[in-house]
C-alpha cells in the first residue's frame, strides 16, 4: 500500500518510523511519503492560509497550494488515490472504516491546520478521486497530524504481514464479527502474583470453553460500564440466557428482558 501524507509540519511524523509500521516501512509492505505543502507556495513567505470571506475568527488554508499539491501527488491522469481529510465535521472514524481503507491501494492524507481548508479543495477533488472527510471523536485538535497519525496506524496493522499474529486482529475490540463489537476485557501476564494481586485463576485452568466464557461475560462487562451505547448493537440472536443474565446484573435488567424476548 502507498500513503501519500500532505501537511505543513512534515516532522510531525517521525513516528512513522518506529514500531510496527517501521518496520512495515523496512520491509516494503507500506510505501509511505510525507510532503511539505509549502513546497507549492510562490511568495517568500511560503503562505499557505489567508483570512476568511463573511468574517470570523482565525485563518482558512489557501485552496491554491493544496490544489497544486494534489495535482502533483495524485496527477489528474494517473490512477486515483482515495483522499482522506481529517475534519471535525466528517464522518466518525471506526475499525469498519479502517478495514476498508486497509483494502485500499493507495491513500492520500490531508493535513489542515487553521480553521480548515478551503471547501473548494475538497470539492475539486472530488470531481477525479474519491473522499473521504474523518473525524476522531467529537472533539477539536490544532491539526489533523496526530489524527493522521491515529489512523495511518489502525490502518496498517490491518494489512496483512504487519503484525507478527494475524489472528490478533480478530480479536480487537471493534473488529468486524468480533464479539458483536463487544469491548475487550481485561488481559494479564506472567507473573501469576504481582504486589499480592493474583491473575484470575480461570485463566490457569486450561479449561478454553471455560476461559471463553470468562472472556465473554469480562466484555460484556466493561461494555456496559465503558460503552453501554453499543448494547443497542448487539443481535438478540446471539445473546444466550448467561449473557443476559450479566447484562442484567451490570445494571440493565430491562435490556436483558427485551432481548430474552
Amino acid at each position: 500500500m502507498r500513503l501519500d501524507i500532505i501537511s505543513i509540519f512534515p516532522e510531525y511524523f517521525a513516528p512513522l518510523d518506529v514500531s510496527l509500521i517501521g518496520k512495515a516501512r523496512r520491509t516494503g509492505l507500506l510505501d509511505v511519503h510525507v510532503h511539505d505543502l509549502r513546497s507549492w507556495t510562490h511568495d517568500r513567505h511560503r503562505t499557505v492560509d489567508d483570512t476568511p470571506y463573511g468574517g470570523g475568527p482565525g485563518m482558512v488554508m489557501k485552496p491554491e497550494p493544496w490544489g497544486e499539491a494534489l495535482d502533483a501527488v495524485a496527477p489528474p491522469d494517473g490512477p486515483a488515490p482515495r483522499l482522506v481529510v481529517p475534519t471535525p465535521s466528517g464522518r466518525p472514524f471506526t475499525q469498519a472504516m479502517a478495514a476498508e481503507m486497509a483494502a485500499e491501494e493507495h491513500l492520500l492524507f490531508a493535513c489542515g491546520r487553521y480553521e480548515g481548508i478551503d471547501s473548494r479543495v475538497v470539492q475539486e477533488a472530488a470531481t477525479r478521486m474519491p473522499v473521504s472527510e474523518v473525524s476522531l471523536g467529537d472533539f477539536v485538535l490544532a491539526g489533523g497530524e496526530v489524527a493522521v497519525l491515529v489512523m495511518v496506524e489502525a490502518i496498517g496493522r490491518l494489512i496483512p504481514g504487519v503484525l507478527g499474529n494475524a489472528e490478533s486482529v480478530a480479536d480487537d475490540s471493534f473488529a468486524p464479527g468480533a464479539m458483536e463489537s463487544l469491548l475487550e476485557g481485561p488481559v494479564f501476564t506472567k507473573p501469576p502474583v504481582w504486589r499480592e494481586r493474583a491473575v484470575p485463576e480461570i485463566l490457569l485452568s486450561g479449561n478454553h470453553g471455560a476461559i471463553a466464557r470468562w472472556r465473554r461475560d469480562q466484555a460484556l462487562r466493561r461494555t456496559a460500564e465503558n460503552r453501554p451505547e453499543l448494547l443497542g448493537r448487539l443481535a438478540p440472536e446471539t445473546l444466550d440466557k448467561h449473557d443476559r443474565k450479566i447484562l442484567a446484573d451490570t445494571g440493565f435488567p430491562e435490556h436483558g428482558e427485551d432481548m430474552a424476548n
